[in-house]
């Protein structure tokens, strides 16, 4: 089906940050597969271990007990401080099982219609649950009726939320991302988090953080939240955890641990002996390699550099994010950057919220690529915002 504006070159292979397209052209990988090839492409300790697992055992089923599920579950747990993992196979499917979460919880405690907190410029997902907690008119259009049950807030103004405490005794959750994503790299500060985190203990609400895009690393921590010392209730993840394998998962803390029980929620595909290897493989190497703080140096030295570079330019807002999630504010849509840089450049990027050059390169980057993302990059932004807007 035509749902995807892609562009005029196919992929053939990869290696590292690199990959190169069907007719040999090499590019330097700053999008990730947006945030999944935490380990870039074809990385030589993951490689053989999928290769061993796909000989092993790819699928079979969750009637049966599952060592990697329990393997991953428990590294997981370990890292967040969080009690209990449910796999499913994507971001989406894990928001939609945060969103179930939420709503049962809220019917555990004898509220009919629970009602949880989203927030403007959010991504959860396209299905229709996540869709309708996404803060995007524009994706929205044509899919309505909405599903009900969610109030809308601006992201970082806590007297809204207290406000709502107040005044909606149906409200059982706050959701929103440690970072928002396509909704142009908008981070929640720090003391937010703080907040929203006393609010939730205070009115018995869920905390739950979409770290879909952010966790895993990407901002310098295993997860974004971890900034701001604190825990969740509730924390989808997907992307980053399997390093190009699809995977999801919801980790939950104890007040959300044993919200569903068997028949409440379940998967055919999710936790997948091949998907669980992968998650625990990729844990593993990334520990070995200390990427967490390649993640947090190498976005320093973008950061810098693409400041240095843009800082004197009309039409150049700001640098958002942290680590390697980094997105380059500009004052009028850059959609036609997508294209120009893999031509010209021979870069890989994302554009999102229409004017936001986003940059999620694998956890692997060396400083020598890091440079070179600024050299490529920094070129094509002048030129843009050079010419007639």
């Amino acid at each position: 089906m035509n749902t995807y504006a892609r562009l005029p070159f196919a992929l053939s292979h990869g290696r590292g940050c690199r990959v190169w397209d069907t007719e040999g052209r090499e590019y330097l990988d700053a999008l990730a597969g947006i945030a999944v090839n935490t380990l870039g492409h074809a990385h030589p300790k993951l490689v053989p271990a999928l290769q061993d697992q796909v000989a092993r055992l790819i699928h079979c089923s969750n009637y049966y007990q599952a060592p990697l599920q329990e393997a991953l579950a428990a590294k997981l747990c370990g890292l967040s401080g969080l009690s209990a993992a449910f796999f499913c196979n994507s971001g989406l499917e894990a928001n939609e099982g945060a969103l179930k979460i939420a709503r049962k919880f809220g019917h555990d405690k004898g509220i009919e219609r629970p009602e949880i907190i989203v927030y403007d410029k959010a991504f959860h997902g396209r299905s229709i649950a996540t869709l309708s907690a996404t803060g995007n008119p524009k994706i929205q259009k044509g899919f309505e009726p909405l599903v009900e049950g969610f109030v809308r807030l601006p992201l970082n103004d806590i007297e809204k939320v207290r406000e709502v405490a107040r005044t909606n005794k149906n409200v059982v959750a706050v959701f929103l991302e440690t970072i928002q994503g396509e909704g142009g790299i908008n981070p929640t500060r720090v003391d937010t988090l703080r907040e929203l985190r006393a609010v939730c203990d205070d009115n018995d609400w869920l905390l739950m953080l979409d770290e879909v895009q952010c966790g895993i690393g990407r901002t310098g921590k295993w997860f974004a939240h971890q900034w701001a010392g604190i825990v969740p209730d509730v924390m989808p993840l997907a992307k980053g955890l399997g390093s190009g394998v699809p995977i999801g998962a919801i980790v939950a803390g104890p007040r959300a641990k044993d919200v569903l029980g068997p028949g409440n929620h379940g998967t055919t595909f999710g936790g997948n002996p091949l998907a669980m290897r992968a998650g625990v493989e990729t844990l593993r190497i990334m520990e070995e390699d200390g990427l967490l703080a390649n993640a947090a140096a190498m976005g320093e030295r973008i950061k810098a550099g693409l400041t240095t570079g843009l800082q004197d330019l009309p039409g150049f807002i700001e640098i958002r994010g942290q680590g390697l999630m980094l997105g380059v504010q500009l004052d009028r849509p850059c959609n036609e950057l997508l294209g120009r840089a893999a031509k010209e450049a021979g870069l890989l990027i994302s554009v999102t919220a229409d004017s936001v050059i986003r940059l999620l390169p694998a956890l692997v980057l060396s400083a020598d690529d890091a440079d070179q993302i600024v050299k490529r990059l920094v070129p094509l932004v002048r030129d843009f915002l050079k010419s007639p807007a």
